[in-house]
């Protein structure tokens, strides 16, 4: 299944972040704030704001994607907590935020968002996140160019 074809990325989610690729349900993006490795699901729906507003396959899938995405995040990076949440507050397009915490990280044991400005990748540090994160191995995802 792919998106539709109405879908477009909220503007803010645009801004805050790189587009990784895409799986079935959902278009993968990397928070570009090197403070976290944090991944960002967005489900390929318009309009859509809540989970409950995807259709019963779609809320499925986005379970799926997640769980593949958060085991993935947790063997790679080997977490001491994987935080996984549906906040948008500011951004009402549905999105799941999958950050890896460690009780070593600027915010322990607090919630990311607020603690500190983001710390954008500098272009050899993302080279090293991606090569380290191994999307490759990631099961479903279509490489950027797909998107």
């Amino acid at each position: 299944m792919t998106g539709a074809p109405d879908f477009s990325l909220y503007p803010r989610l645009q801004q805050d972040c790189l587009v990784l690729g895409r799986m079935e349900l959902c278009r993968v993006l990397l928070m570009n704030d090197s403070s976290y490795p944090w991944l960002i699901l967005v489900p390929e729906r318009p309009e859509v704001r809540e989970i409950f507003e995807l259709t019963d396959a779609d809320q499925m899938q986005l379970i799926r994607e997640s769980s593949l995405l958060a085991a993935h995040l947790q063997s790679t990076f080997d977490a001491d907590k994987l935080n996984v949440a549906a906040i948008g507050n500011l951004v009402p397009q549905l999105h799941l935020h999958h950050v890896v915490r460690y009780r070593t990280d600027p915010a322990w044991p607090a919630p990311v968002w607020g603690q500190r400005p983001p710390r954008p990748y500098e272009h050899g540090e993302l080279a090293l996140f991606l090569e380290r994160l191994q999307l490759a191995r990631l099961p479903g995802l279509m490489p950027v160019d797909a998107v």
